[in-house]
């Protein structure tokens, strides 16, 4: 790959979080790196270049359709890294992916789609380490933070030789800023594609739908308590109380893909973090009297949003409100964003850790696209990464390399043991 022509194409350069990436790659890839802006349209493409300034200047533009095969084949080929914003990726991101795998060219996205990866996972993977490439998935909030955060807990413990990751819970303690128009576009076509198709409802429900080595996880991802008619209605409305603190957990609106990524994770590393791994995210909503109110509605109005968007009349209602592909808030808005998470693991031996995960950044847009860069500049220019080919997640591909970038770009990422 050393003699390709260019060193990183960002794809769907001229989308909202696509323009944010190539800010911040301009912002912070040295001078010598030789990188081209990808998409449709040549004006915008244009535009957006002279947006960048000066350290763009030198930059390639290349038009390219997400369904001209062959074209992408030819970009594919010409560079080392590609990254693509451009989703739903099972509608667009398919012939980006196979292009990359079958070049040798490292690939990044920003997909939040379990239905997307397992089609990875079971078309490229075998290819992409045949020729050498690391196609990398969840380059962005789905799932940098709970990968990353969960692998750094793992081998604290383990440097401390205190075993192995057991009860582990990732809560979300605040958060501000929104979800992308493209986060939603992707739930909106996996909820379409799982009401038609029994097979793909299977794999999206199954908790360890994405391990390669299916038969030796476990056969059930139940925790204890779930079954019977309490644990009917804590899964549809998963709200819980803490007895020690008297806080109230409700579901998280990105757990369901966020831990099958960290599961991912375990299985790729040969069970790393742990054989006996139990792993759930939850959104924090305090101890006050409102607390058990405002989880509830939570978890309601998340189950409504995914049924309403499985059915073509409820989804036109929705589609007014939800932000729509390319669309994204104001810099001032994007400026006051944050968000703030702990993950509590108790390990094989006992012992507790807590692990803080956070970032001054709104999650969604600026935030993602600080982690979509520091993990294409990773690919890029860090010696010994990728840490594996094939498919991978951030945690197996790029690891503790892509937690010092990110830690440099003021994330936090903190272990402590508890007790």
């Amino acid at each position: 790959m050393h003699e390709r022509e260019l060193d990183i194409v960002l794809y769907g350069a001229t989308g909202f979080v696509g323009a944010l990436t190539a800010t911040h790659v301009a912002r912070n890839a040295a001078p010598e790196l030789r990188v081209a802006l990808a998409g449709r349209s040549r004006a915008r493409l244009e535009a957006l270049r002279v947006e960048l300034g000066s350290a763009a200047s030198a930059w390639e533009l290349v038009t390219v359709d997400a369904s001209d095969a062959a074209g992408l084949r030819a970009l594919a080929g010409r560079t080392r890294v590609l990254a693509t914003t451009v989703g739903p990726y099972a509608v667009y991101g398919k012939e980006v992916a196979r292009a990359c795998a079958e070049a040798g060219t490292h690939y990044a996205d920003l997909t939040g789609e379990v239905l997307f990866v397992r089609w990875s996972l079971d078309e490229l993977d075998d290819r992409a380490r045949e020729t050498g490439a690391a196609i990398v998935h969840a380059c962005g909030f789905d799932s940098i933070p709970s990968d990353l955060g969960v692998l750094v807990t793992a081998r604290r413990a383990a440097a401390d030789g205190e075993g192995t990751l057991a009860e582990t819970t990732l809560l979300v303690r605040s958060m501000k800023g929104g979800f992308s128009g493209g986060t939603v576009d992707s739930m909106r076509q996996q909820a379409i594609t799982m009401r038609s198709d029994p097979a793909a409802r299977r794999v999206a429900g199954d908790p360890y739908g994405l391990s390669p080595r299916r038969g030796e996880e476990p056969s059930s991802g139940r925790r204890r308590g779930s079954r019977g008619v309490l644990g009917r209605l804590r899964r549809l409305v998963p709200v819980d109380r803490d007895p020690a603190t008297g806080r109230w957990t409700g579901p998280f609106v990105m757990a369901s893909f966020n831990t099958r990524v960290v599961r991912l994770s375990n299985a790729l590393s040969e069970w790393s973090y742990g054989r006996g791994l139990r792993y759930r995210e939850v959104t924090d909503f305090g101890s006050g009297p409102m607390s058990p109110v405002m989880a509830g509605g939570m978890a309601v109005g998340l189950g409504g949003a995914v049924a309403g968007l499985s059915f073509s009349p409820t989804r036109a209602i929705l589609d007014r409100f939800l932000p729509a592909p390319g669309e994204g808030p104001s810099p001032e808005t994007r400026a006051a964003g944050r968000f703030r998470m702990e993950i509590h693991a108790t390990t094989t031996t006992g012992a507790r850790y807590r692990t803080r995960v956070g970032a001054d950044y709104d999650p969604g847009y600026g935030g993602t696209a600080v982690m979509l860069g520091e993990a294409v500049l990773a690919l890029a220019v860090d010696d010994g990464v990728p840490h594996r080919v094939g498919v991978c997640t951030p945690a197996t591909a790029l690891g503790e390399d892509l937690v010092e970038r990110l830690r440099a770009q003021g994330f936090t990422f903190d272990v402590e043991h508890a007790g």
